[in-house]
Formats: C-alpha cells, sequence, structure tokens
C-alpha cells in the first residue's frame, strides 16, 4: 500500500516534447497496403451462410465485400459494406470486431487466426471516401415528407441518411457543435485520426436532403410536442447525457472529473502539448471508455495510470483486446477493488485531490462483498467512467415510457407515442454500441418510411 502525498497536485500540460503528441497520437491501427488487403482478402472462405455475416449487427455480407477486395474491385466492395452500414467506416475503426464477426471466422479453427475483417472493411471504404466520386448511392425522388431527427450521433446520423436515401427531407437536431456524437466527441484520438469523424458526416450529407441544426436540445416537452406536430415522424437518437455519479466523500474535489469529458476535451484540442494531464492517474470504471481515458493519460505524459474496476476481467465492459491494448500502453489493470473515498490536500491545496481509499471485493453469495483488506493510490487526477444514464426528465414528462432508465422500444425502435422512435445507447436493452446504434438507426429509418408513406 502506498501513503498518500502532502505534495501539491502535479496536473500539468507539455510533459513531452512537442513532436512526440503526433507520434503517440498516430493511428493506432496501420493501413493495409494493397498488396497486404489482397493477400488478407485471399484467407477468406466466402462461406455460404456466413457466420460473420450473421454475427454483424448491421448484417454487412462480409464474403460478397472481401471477394471485391480480392477481384481489385474496392468500390464495389465499400457499397456493399455501406449499403447495409452507412457509417462503415467508422465502425470499421471502433467496433468490437474480435467479439463479433472475426469471433465466428472459421479461420479461428484453421488457423487459429480469422480473417481480418474489420481493416478489410476501412481498406475499402477509405479507397472510396479518398477517390474523386465518393458518393456511390443516389437519392430517391423527393417525397415531400420531412422528418426530425434528435442527435446527430450513429443511430440519428444512420437514420437520416437510410430516410434521405429515399427521398424524405430530414432535420437532425443536436446539442453539440458538431455533429457525429461519439464518434466526434466520445472515442479516443488514436482510433479516429485525420478528423475522420466529420469526413464521415460530411459524406452522409453529400447525399442531399439532410440539414443539421446544430446547438439545439431538447429541454421541454414543447419543443418534442412541436415536432411531433411539425415533422411527419421523429427518431430520438440522443445518447445518454448523464454520468453515474461514485456516491463516495471527496467527489467533487478538483481533478476529479467524468472520463467522458476529458476525452471530448482531448478530441477538440488541437494541440495536445496544452491540455493538462496529471502525473498519477486513476481512471474508475472497466469499460472502453475507461480504457480511451487511460490509455490517452499515458499518451499525454502521465507517469503512473491504474485502471480499477469493482468485479472481475470477465465482466468488463472493455473487451479482451482492449483490455490488453491499456496495458501494452503502460496502464495498470486492477479488478475487486470498489472506490470508498477519494482524499483531499489539507492546507494551502485544500480541494484538491491527492489520493483514492479502495476496498477489495468478493463475491459472497452471489454479491459483492468487503474482504476487509484496503488499498490506497495516490492520484492528481481522478477520472470517473462508471456509466452513463439518460438523464433528460423531458421524455417521461412527454408520456414516453421508460425501461431501466432509458427508452422502450420494438424491435424496429417504435416507442409508445404514435409516430415517434428512438434508438442507440436512450434505447433500452443492447449492446452500447456503434454498430448497433447504426442498426438501430436504419430499421427505424426504414419503419418511418413505411409509417409516412402508407
Amino acid at each position: 500500500m502506498s501513503t498518500p502525498s502532502s505534495s501539491p497536485a502535479d496536473v500539468r500540460a507539455g510533459r513531452l516534447a512537442t513532436e512526440e503528441y503526433a507520434k503517440r497520437f498516430a493511428d493506432a491501427t496501420p493501413r493495409f497496403t494493397a498488396s497486404q488487403a489482397l493477400l488478407e482478402a485471399e484467407r477468406c472462405l466466402y462461406c455460404y451462410d456466413a457466420p460473420c455475416a450473421t454475427a454483424c449487427p448491421t448484417s454487412i455480407d462480409v464474403p460478397s465485400f472481401i471477394k471485391r477486395i480480392a477481384d481489385g474491385n474496392l468500390r464495389g466492395s465499400a457499397q456493399t459494406i455501406l449499403d447495409s452500414n452507412p457509417l462503415g467506416g467508422m465502425c470499421a475503426r471502433v467496433c468490437p470486431t474480435e467479439n463479433l464477426c472475426e469471433a465466428v471466422c472459421v479461420r479461428n479453427t484453421q488457423e487459429d487466426r480469422p480473417v481480418a475483417i474489420g481493416r478489410l472493411q476501412r481498406h475499402a471504404v477509405d479507397a472510396l471516401m479518398e477517390s474523386t466520386k465518393p458518393q456511390v448511392f443516389t437519392r430517391a425522388p423527393a417525397t415531400g415528407k420531412k422528418v426530425a431527427v434528435v442527435g446527430a450521433g450513429p443511430a440519428g446520423l444512420a437514420c437520416a441518411y437510410t430516410l434521405a436515401r429515399q427521398g424524405h427531407d430530414v432535420v437532425v437536431f443536436d446539442a453539440k457543435p458538431k455533429a457525429g456524437g461519439l464518434n466526434e466527441y466520445g472515442l479516443a484520438s488514436y482510433k479516429t485520426p485525420d478528423d475522420f469523424a466529420q469526413r464521415e458526416v460530411q459524406w452522409l450529407l453529400d447525399i442531399g436532403g439532410i440539414t443539421i441544426q446544430n446547438n439545439w436540445k431538447l429541454d421541454t416537452v414543447a419543443q418534442l410536442e412541436a415536432l411531433r406536430k411539425d415533422y411527419a415522424a421523429v427518431f430520438l437518437g440522443m445518447g445518454l447525457s448523464t454520468t453515474q455519479q461514485l456516491g463516495v466523500p471527496g467527489d467533487s474535489l478538483s481533478g476529479v472529473q467524468d472520463a467522458v469529458d476529458f476525452i471530448a476535451t482531448l478530441r477538440q484540442t488541437e494541440d495536445l502539448s496544452t491540455l493538462p494531464v496529471g502525473r498519477r492517474v486513476v481512471v474508475i470504471g472497466g469499460g472502453m471508455t475507461a480504457v480511451d481515458a487511460a490509455v490517452q493519460s499515458k499518451l499525454l505524459g502521465a507517469k503512473v495510470v491504474h485502471m480499477v474496476y469493482r468485479r472481475g476481467a470477465d465482466t468488463m465492459g472493455a473487451s479482451k483486446a482492449e483490455q490488453e491494448w491499456a496495458q501494452t500502453n503502460g496502464v495498470v489493470l486492477h479488478q475487486w477493488l470498489a472506490p470508498v473515498e477519494i482524499l483531499g490536500h489539507e492546507g494551502a491545496h485544500s480541494g484538491q485531490v491527492r489520493a483514492v481509499r479502495f476496498a477489495e471485493q468478493s463475491l459472497v453469495d452471489g454479491k459483492l462483498t468487503p474482504t476487509g483488506r484496503e488499498i490506497t493510490w495516490e492520484a492528481d487526477m481522478v477520472l470517473k467512467a462508471i456509466g452513463q444514464k439518460l438523464g433528460n426528465p423531458v421524455l417521461a414528462e412527454s408520456g414516453l415510457t421508460l425501461k431501466d432508465g432509458r427508452i422502450a422500444t420494438d424491435e424496429a425502435g417504435t416507442t409508445n407515442l404514435k409516430g415517434v422512435w428512438a434508438g442507440g445507447d436512450c434505447r433500452a436493452g443492447g449492446l452500447d454500441l456503434t454498430v448497433e446504434a447504426v442498426e438501430h438507426g436504419k430499421q427505424s429509418a426504414h419503419a418511418i418510411h413505411a409509417f409516412i408513406t402508407a
């Protein structure tokens, strides 16, 4: 056990040489060269009734798009991908493919190594995006129908794009200055370098018929009622806006912040040498947000980063590959530790965080129970990544049925309010994955199309 120091918090910018930041935050997964992509594509067995396609939440015809890569038809490959998943470029970067399509690849049983489906998908979509004519689809004749979409994240953008392709006009209302949702504000920079989130948004908008209204937040019941009155249908895809609280003493000390805010600030900071980071950082949580926050803290120059989870490794939200990525980057992972108290400095530095005290946990009759042992780590910064919740009272006040704090829907995203659909993280149930949010948006768009053209 370390003894908490009484020295002031060491949080500062510029811990690295200026040129080091670009190296550290470069693309985490280097792109395939043309020859590498061809060799990898030829490993595919092009299975009939392929399990990889079934495992994809957006049902991309994986063997078909890979066969086109092998044939040298990158444009056709990208069209196959984007027809099923209009955000196929981002999903190729951030999908936990090791848990989805690649997990069921038959090459696993033959060679202990699946076809690199995610990297091949990125290869094809990137080639299209960088071509002189990146838009492969044409918009259907205008229907004169207008649909409102609340939230410009993966679910909202997928819904808007699918409806626009069908000839409808869509207005997307979003609370942030930029469209993209978590793709723009919530993912690690090394996953989405070169401003890819905004380049993908622009590709989506190029289909025509989509208008984005930024800095618009759903604050009143009257706003939702106005949307229902003025538009043929409404899709709610606003994500989860409120973070969970630790509920321990010291939660409000200076230096304690939400991991999602830390990541959002980092993503919008052009010069990372100006971004302060603690020398000793403790990240509380076990999901992908916790990994992104922990790894980026280390990349910014933090000397010691602890990532602490209250249960075992098997129940962590971060995939095994993400956990290994954190360890590769020098993050120390801990399980079975629950935060008890965040300790602050006294005297001249009163109000600043100085350490976090944890209690060891074990399962007793299926219930988390303290063992009686404790450990304390010094910390200049504490990043909370213990999940988010809907946190918008307007939805319940509007009469929407909620389940487990999120909007209850059927499989198509239909809510209990006529003409209102919902999808993405704000919808009850699901995996909280980008690719699943895209599928929600797409399926709701098909349902909305049927509703407004009946």
